[in-house]
């Protein structure tokens, strides 16, 4: 073979440090994307970057995305859309008050927004509501329909759980959810300031619509369920993990939970 009895060991050796280096990289990644399914690669090597130096893996961000190419581990984006927003209504559309407003902390400012999840049964939809600062979920319900009841429940769900809400905005569309009289109500009856999106466009709801993303590309949100009781089982779970584990650059890479708690 032109070869020595040198340089086959030294291949051979080579051989088998790659396959223990690349076994102990996927012992690492693989129950984080067991978590969350598809999270981008940045994330992963930050979230296990300690443990890299703790096994002496010595891989670059570069050299970890090369790897991850290698494994058919890199997550592909999907888009897709349904209409959620009935802007056509009789109701008080009301200012947008959040233009130029950065919140400082917790509670200052939560956006709202409605999006869809399919099952065989048909759509149903989901009602967030995330608090700015913190990135976090503080609010959810799924319902059948459109309707307002969905809304309510997950805004009622957020305003529990919270305190210190004197000073709070709650950004939304010019859905007739959000503009209906039960909602506005239970808004000024919390002495929560009310403020929407007025040219309808997304880019004013954009972090709402960001999260919306986040579920449907990293969670699986996107698929399509047996039922709604899988769908409902499958959305409290990802919210859970969303708040708990996965971490935002926009929070310099602290997962919402820790940052609402801070």
């Amino acid at each position: 073979m032109r070869r020595s009895r040198q340089s086959y060991y030294k291949a051979l050796k080579a051989q088998r440090s790659k396959y223990q280096h690349d076994n102990e990289l996927f012992s690492l990644v693989q129950p984080i994307r067991q978590l969350m399914p598809r999270i981008g690669g940045k994330k992963i090597h930050f979230m296990i970057k300690d443990k890299l130096k703790d096994r002496a893996l010595k891989i670059g961000r570069d050299k970890f995305f090369r790897w991850l190419r290698e494994q058919d581990l890199l997550i592909r984006r999907k888009k897709s859309y349904v209409i959620t927003t009935q802007s056509r209504h009789r109701f008080w559309v009301h200012s947008n008050l959040t233009e130029e407003f950065v919140p400082g902390k917790a509670n200052e400012l939560w956006v709202s927004d409605i999006t869809y999840i399919r099952t065989l049964e048909g759509f149903c939809y989901l009602a967030l509501i995330t608090d700015a600062f913190s990135r976090k979920i503080v609010g959810y319900d799924i319902s059948d329909s459109l309707e307002l009841n969905g809304c309510l429940r997950a805004l009622k769900l957020a305003t529990q759980t919270a305190c210190n809400l004197g000073q709070l905005i709650h950004h939304s569309d010019r859905g007739i959810q959000y503009c209906s009289a039960q909602y506005t109500d239970l808004l000024r009856e919390k002495e929560i300031r009310i403020s929407m999106a007025e040219k309808g466009d997304c880019y004013e709801n954009a972090l709402a619509e960001r999260v919306n993303g986040i579920l449907k590309d990293e969670f699986n949100l996107d698929q399509t369920f047996k039922n709604k009781t899988q769908a409902i089982k499958t959305v409290h779970q990802s919210i859970y993990i969303y708040n708990m584990h996965r971490p935002h650059w926009a929070i310099n890479l602290k997962t919402p939970n820790a940052m609402h708690a801070a």
